[in-house]
């Protein structure tokens, strides 16, 4: 009996453990994918296709599983939070750039969830991107 109740709770810790570690890997990879969609972004420097990025950004990393979903609303949300305080020390509470952090997080939402991220994309762009 003991033997038994030993091997439920070994496998019930193991279980979690190995869910904890599944979400952490897909976390990183997640970071990946919004990273390189960044790097990607920069290097085409094609007008109007940063929507685009965000989406394809956020669709990978959301391809990973939770631990990506997860990711990439961190990095999504810290990078637009980043941008709203760097503007209000660069142009005071005038309301700039509200309206293109708001696009950017439809972007990212809708990366997320799983739409084509295709949807944002500039017709020009190489295929590369």
């Amino acid at each position: 009996m003991k033997l038994f109740t030993g091997l439920i709770l070994c496998s019930l810790v193991l279980g979690v453990h190995s869910r904890w570690f599944s979400f952490l890997g897909e976390a990183y990879e997640g970071a990946k994918d919004m990273w390189r969609a960044y790097s990607d972004m920069k290097e085409a420097r094609y007008i109007n296709s940063d929507k685009y990025f965000h989406a394809r950004g956020n669709y990978d990393a959301a391809q990973r599983g939770p631990g990506g979903v997860w990711a990439a609303e961190v990095i999504s949300d810290a990078r637009e939070n980043i941008q709203r305080v760097t503007d209000l020390f660069q142009h005071g509470d005038s309301g700039h750039g509200v309206e293109d952090s708001k696009a950017d997080q439809f972007a990212n939402e809708w990366g997320r969830s799983g739409k084509d991220p295709n949807y944002f994309r500039p017709a020009g762009l190489p295929g590369k991107y």
